[in-house]
């Protein structure tokens, strides 16, 4: 089930799957494990399982080359593993106000934590974005904390935070790596930053040849730090003010599973500049940029 499986990143709801239970069947009578469609039905939902689709995210906007694109994924994530190389999942979590705010959730406690009636930007330290980076491989993980703006520079200067601080005391002999992300927000497949100073700031420094696959617009739910790192995060600091930065990396650090999920936290204050603009023809005559064949809006790598 693994890669067809979501799950909500910010909830406690089941995970759920887009394959149904009469192609789960055939799929595994494909195997010669001969069970019924209700039978698989009933197994799925056993261990966490739940067939659904959200309308208004994924339905109205699937696009034709959707499974083909899962599939080609799928591929690219075997090979990896097949080489040893590390594959990240990567995303940006939803930004939150540092301050003395309430927080959606419930903690165990003898009294209620006492917060302000409002949140007001204007009353906060600041806000946060935090970048994760999921490893696929270990089933670790690390959130970079930005303190500025989110840009493209921000999302390849945390990867580069895991890659320098985590990975090579990790791995051995990287010399090339997957990243899985979604299709738009800093790391979105239409950034030209993005694939800037994945050439500039890690492939051609670091001698790493970086492959990239994007999930399509509407399918964010499947990329896999959203259901094995996030959400475990987020019921984490449920119901805890975060009220400094130091709080929230507490938090982060905390978060465990009984599968053996470990996570680090980075702060980064670096200031960023938003808003920035780059020329796709001038940018891909500067990197070394390789597009597959299979829809290259969504594939390619970064050579060094």
């Amino acid at each position: 089930m693994e890669p067809e499986t979501a799950g909500d990143p910010m909830g406690k709801s089941l995970n759920w799957t887009r394959k149904s239970t009469y192609s789960l069947s055939k799929t595994l009578k494909g195997k010669g494990i001969d069970i019924s469609p209700n039978t698989a039905g009933k197994a799925l939902k056993a261990i966490g399982y739940s067939l659904r689709l959200n309308r208004k995210s994924i339905s109205t906007t699937q696009h034709p080359d959707r499974d083909q694109q899962f599939q080609f994924i799928e591929s690219k994530v075997k090979e990896y593993e097949d080489m040893g190389q590390p594959i990240i999942s990567v995303d940006t979590k939803k930004k939150e106000m540092i301050g003395n705010f309430s927080n959606k959730g419930r903690k165990y406690g003898k009294e209620a934590e006492k917060t302000m009636d409002h949140d007001f930007l204007s009353n906060a330290i600041g806000k946060i974005s935090p970048y994760g980076i999921y490893e696929k491989l270990t089933n670790k993980g690390t959130v970079v904390l930005g303190t500025s703006s989110e840009t493209p520079e921000f999302a390849v200067d945390a990867i580069e935070t895991w890659l320098t601080g985590i990975a090579y005391k990790r791995y051995d002999n990287i010399q090339k790596l997957l990243i899985l992300c979604d299709s738009g927000g800093s790391n979105g497949y239409r950034k030209h930053g993005w694939k800037y100073f994945l050439y500039t700031k890690l492939s051609s420094i670091y001698g790493i040849d970086i492959r990239v696959c994007h999930y399509p617009s509407g399918a964010s739910k499947w990329n896999p730090i959203e259901h094995k790192m996030f959400s475990h995060i987020s019921k984490n600091w449920e119901g805890v003010p975060l009220r400094s930065h130091e709080v929230a990396m507490n938090y982060i650090e905390s978060t465990t599973t009984t599968k053996g999920l470990a996570i680090q936290a980075f702060l980064n204050e670096k200031e960023y500049q938003s808003g920035m603009t780059f020329n796709k023809s001038e940018v891909e005559n500067t990197i070394n940029i390789k597009r597959d064949e299979i829809l290259p809006q969504w594939n390619y790598s970064i050579l060094s």
